[in-house]
């Protein structure tokens, strides 16, 4: 069994419905998933709902218009550092 991956999505708008799948493919269940930028925007994707711990920074929610979706958590700066250092495998996807 591998230990868990911090994936980090913060890429562009276009790019974004592409993250999602090559997320899906690489992700389990124990992973967790930060929304960034205007990842944000695909908060409801229904691709998401089902998959692992997803966040998004508070930062970023003045990109969110409706209710969040429950299953994602919303994280301050502090709580992003003290998550980031849980992981030892971080994916970046921009």
């Amino acid at each position: 069994m591998s230990e868990p991956t911090l994936f980090l999505m913060q890429s562009e708008f276009a790019k974004t419905s592409a993250h999602i799948e090559q997320f899906k493919m690489m992700s389990t269940a124990q992973d967790v998933l930060v929304l960034m930028g205007d990842a944000v925007l695909f908060a409801d994707d229904e691709r998401l709902s089902d998959d692992c711990q997803i966040y998004i920074l508070a930062s970023d929610l003045d990109l969110w218009v409706a209710d969040l979706p429950k299953y994602i958590k919303v994280l301050s700066y502090a709580e992003f550092a003290d998550l980031i250092l849980d992981f030892k495998r971080c994916i970046s996807l921009k």
